[in-house]
């Protein structure tokens, strides 16, 4: 089967953005003291520069499983697509223990590791190299099942019984002090996102679809899906463990409204988010324009990006920093400060946004010449796992 196009485009467009949540982590003048979601002290501006980045880590894992389910038929051999999910998952939860937490942090003394969407990818990966041998239908219950049923646990007692202990990090973040000195921040827990991957991966049998078939049943599953997010989210009973309520405007009750958790992803999350992926892979297939091309480039080449933007994000913060007048004594690297100082520091909204799109047009000739090296060099199979 060969590349499709909606998938590329719409991953890309979700890399983009991914890209303008780490800058507002790192260089956002905020960010260290404020979250972006607190309506006691955000505005519409910094919400929805978050906001929109939720769009990224359910669409990337959701897209990983169709890719999964798409490779494993050109394959045609469960031995060798259960071997490759499982190397590669290891191999995705090793770079998010190593080069990404190193890009992330800034650290070299690994004094914490944060486990989050390479190691959701990773683990649903090593999970779903179980699940190859079941038929779609099965996938997709079990998928569905997960998506809407994690919910369930907020209502389970939080006594520290050993019931909670076992079965609690595979649902929900955890934070593990290993030493004074090191600690883990389980942000992703497997199970969740495992049931977003697997729903890819049953979506990927529609990709086998004839292109306006796809694209009609896309449009009715993401319209069906914002359909049940507005219902749900207005009754307020169940979906997301954080209720919405009536604020000091309309502006910020409609803040409220759209308020949802991702740590973990809960149910309302994952109908909003995914809702609208279904709607852009509805009309992306058909884009032939320069914009779709340059987005492509990145959809292509996710990882490759993944891991170098970190990297370029923070030797621009550290270049702001040391312009503000910060020696190398001031910067902190704990508490997920990123290395930025425990004093006012950084960019306003504005300033967030240039220097965003700057790294990703800097990125762009390195994604474009990655891409066509792996288009041009099959042979090397090593390229699948970058």
């Amino acid at each position: 089967m060969k590349r499709i196009n909606a998938i590329d485009f719409t991953r890309g467009l979700v890399m983009i953005i991914m890209a303008l949540d780490h800058t507002r982590d790192m260089i956002h003048a905020p960010s260290v003291m404020h979250s972006p979601t607190d309506l006691a002290t955000t505005t519409p501006a910094i919400f929805f520069t978050r906001w929109i980045t939720h769009l990224c880590a359910p669409i990337f894992v959701f897209l990983s499983g169709s890719s999964a389910y798409i490779s494993f038929k050109k394959k045609n051999n469960v031995a060798n697509s259960r071997r490759f999910l499982l190397t590669r998952g290891i191999w995705l939860i090793i770079l998010e223990i190593t080069l990404v937490n190193l890009g992330l942090f800034a650290d070299i003394h690994f004094r914490m590791i944060l486990l989050q969407v390479m190691f959701a990818i990773g683990s649903g990966f090593i999970l779903l190299s179980l699940f190859l041998k079941r038929s779609i239908k099965v996938i997709a219950i079990v998928g569905l099942i997960i998506i809407f049923g994690c919910g369930l646990l907020q209502y389970i007692p939080q006594n520290n019984s050993v019931i909670e202990n076992i079965l609690f990090p595979f649902f929900l973040p955890q934070f593990y002090t290993i030493t004074p000195h090191f600690s883990i921040f389980l942000a992703y827990p497997a199970i969740p996102w495992f049931g977003i991957m697997l729903a890819g991966f049953a979506t990927g049998k529609l990709f086998e679809l004839p292109l306006e078939k796809r694209n009609n049943i896309f449009i009715k599953i993401g319209l069906s899906a914002i359909g049940l997010f507005i219902l749900l989210r207005f009754i307020n009973v169940y979906g997301d463990p954080s209720k919405w309520s009536v604020q000091k405007s309309s502006m910020f009750t409609f803040l409220s409204f759209m308020k949802v958790t991702k740590y973990a992803p809960s149910l309302l999350y994952s109908l909003i988010t995914l809702g609208i992926m279904f709607l852009i892979l509805s009309v992306s297939e058909n884009f032939k324009n320069r914009f779709s091309r340059i987005v492509i480039v990145y959809g292509k080449v996710p990882l490759f990006y993944y891991l170098i933007h970190f990297y370029i994000i923070h030797i621009i913060m550290f270049a702001i920093l040391y312009a503000q007048g910060f020696q190398w004594s001031d910067f902190d690297f704990t508490n997920l400060h990123f290395g930025r100082p425990d004093k006012p520091s950084g960019l306003p909204l504005w300033g967030i946004y240039i220097v965003w799109i700057s790294v990703v047009i800097f990125l762009y000739p390195f994604c474009k010449w990655y891409g066509d090296y792996k288009l041009s060099h099959p042979e090397k199979k090593w390229l699948r796992y970058l």
